[in-house]
């Protein structure tokens, strides 16, 4: 394995600590109103330095997206050599708490869904598209294996069960029941899982 130059370490930890400002930004901000401008003060640099790294506004969130689909397929390889025998249910159950507790502690980017230039530049992004696909078969496994074990309702389609799991990393009940200071995180969390895997309705 070739050796890193102190240069090149120098500029990966650099792009390490932008990525992690755009994530933190995205997550309390969201991208219309993340700046670049804001972006480079946070990480101390001129903005002209940050643009030798990512050349706009929006590779910068693709590369906040990226990191947290890295950060989700690493969970997933955790998860599954940690509990290999675990229902599939439960495998899902422990991404979705995973996906709060990393909203709730600051460091779930918001998804782009609602801004169509962020979305066309995901949308181009091989790594970011690869990862997301990965992400998604691997749980689609544990949600097809859920249902034929009849721990979720055979009736819905997959893909309905996973955008529901996915939107659970940008659920805004998580910050409001938190906001009433009435739960701790962990009881807003099984608060969610249960109205996500039981239902409303009374038992």
């Amino acid at each position: 394995m070739a050796k890193v130059s102190f240069r090149e370490q120098v500029l990966r930890a650099r792009e390490d600590a932008i990525v992690s400002s755009v994530n933190r930004l995205l997550a309390e901000k969201g991208f219309d109103l993340m700046t670049v401008d804001e972006v480079a003060a946070d990480v101390g640099i001129a903005k002209a330095s940050l643009y030798k790294h990512f050349t706009s506004k929006e590779e910068l969130a693709a590369a906040a997206m990226i990191r947290i689909l890295e950060r989700a397929l690493a969970f997933l390889d955790e998860q599954g050599s940690r509990a290999p025998e675990a229902r599939a249910v439960d495998q899902l159950k422990a991404v979705a708490r995973w996906t709060m507790q990393v909203q709730l502690a600051g460091e779930m980017p918001s998804l782009p869904a609602q801004n169509s230039s962020l979305r066309a530049a995901l949308t181009t992004n091989k790594a970011y598209i690869d990862r997301l696909m990965e992400v998604s078969d691997r749980l689609g496994e544990w949600i097809t294996a859920a249902q034929a074990a009849g721990d979720l309702n055979p009736a819905l389609p997959p893909e309905v069960i996973l955008y529901t799991l996915f939107a659970r990393a940008c659920d805004p009940v998580l910050g409001l029941l938190k906001l009433t200071e009435q739960y701790s995180d962990e009881q807003i969390i099984e608060l969610l899982l249960s109205t996500c895997f039981d239902g409303l309705a009374k038992r």
